[in-house]
């Protein structure tokens, strides 16, 4: 189980991030793509708008409720969908990090 202080940290560092790149200003999904099937949400949104609508609010409330996942692969999958945008290269390596909390 990762510390929860240490998920805590990880997570403003990324929310940071994505505010100094833009990210945060994601438009917020319509009622229908959150009932997504997929991983990731990637039958209903974009990855970056996932980060922002899904995985930051989900992070929080398992905090809150003390309910964290067994893994996360989040950094996996935003070395896949970020490739090649420079300007996301330190959101990938704070998902990695925050992967590396779960191990």
């Amino acid at each position: 189980m990762p510390d929860p202080c240490a998920v805590e940290a990880k997570l403003a560092q990324i929310e940071a991030e994505m505010r100094r790149t833009g990210l945060w200003d994601m438009p917020a999904p319509d009622a229908g793509a959150l009932a997504f099937r997929q991983a990731f949400a990637s039958d209903t949104m974009i990855f970056e708008q996932w980060l922002r609508w899904v995985f930051v609010v989900r992070v929080r409330e398992r905090l809150a409720d003390g309910a964290l996942p067994p893994s996360s692969f989040v950094g996996a999958q935003a070395a896949r969908e970020l490739d090649g945008r420079r300007e996301h290269g330190r959101l990938v390596e704070l998902l990695a990090d925050f992967d590396a909390l779960f191990r």
